[in-house]
């Protein structure tokens, strides 16, 4: 892992406001940049980034559904997925077809290609994901899981 490199007089990741004694929101976009950097070093090896990743995962679990609702699902802003459709549709992994009743919508579908490099990425990601949770128990994983959930809901009481 890298050393990042700070001023003289602040505190690295993990020290101080940065660590344990940090604000628990602030903590969380911290540990998100920095699961969000490895995601990309990572995935950099099929040239895949961490956004196209999430639009094939989300496309794989629910086949069918338009740019908009990949939007939604992944976090994303639909002038994003566009783009990342796009491309990816240019490179043989989606394929798009015109709604049965709506023409004007296009829904989308990994390719056999698309799947493939789905499950290479999955893999890739699959050893950083184990590294988030190594060392705990199976029912802290779920408490984790179950806050995390809770926080994106709202309903964190």
């Amino acid at each position: 892992m890298r050393k990042s490199r700070v001023a003289p007089g602040l505190p690295r990741v993990g020290e101080g406001k940065r660590g344990e004694e940090g604000h628990v929101g602030y903590l969380l976009r911290q540990a998100a940049g920095a699961h969000r950097l490895r995601m990309e070093r990572t995935l950099a090896e099929v040239e895949v980034t961490p956004p196209q990743f999430s639009v094939m995962t989300m496309l794989a679990a629910y086949p069918g559904h338009s740019n908009a609702d990949l939007a939604r699902l992944a976090l994303l802003t639909p002038q994003t997925v566009t783009v990342i459709v796009a491309n990816l549709e240019r490179t043989g992994a989606v394929s798009r077809h015109a709604h049965a009743v709506h023409g004007r919508i296009q829904h989308l579908e990994l390719t056999e290609s698309g799947h493939a490099l789905l499950r290479k990425c999955r893999a890739l990601v699959h050893d950083l994901e184990d590294s988030l949770t190594r060392g705990l128990a199976e029912n802290e994983t779920q408490t984790i899981r179950r806050w995390l959930a809770r926080v994106a809901t709202g309903t964190v009481e």
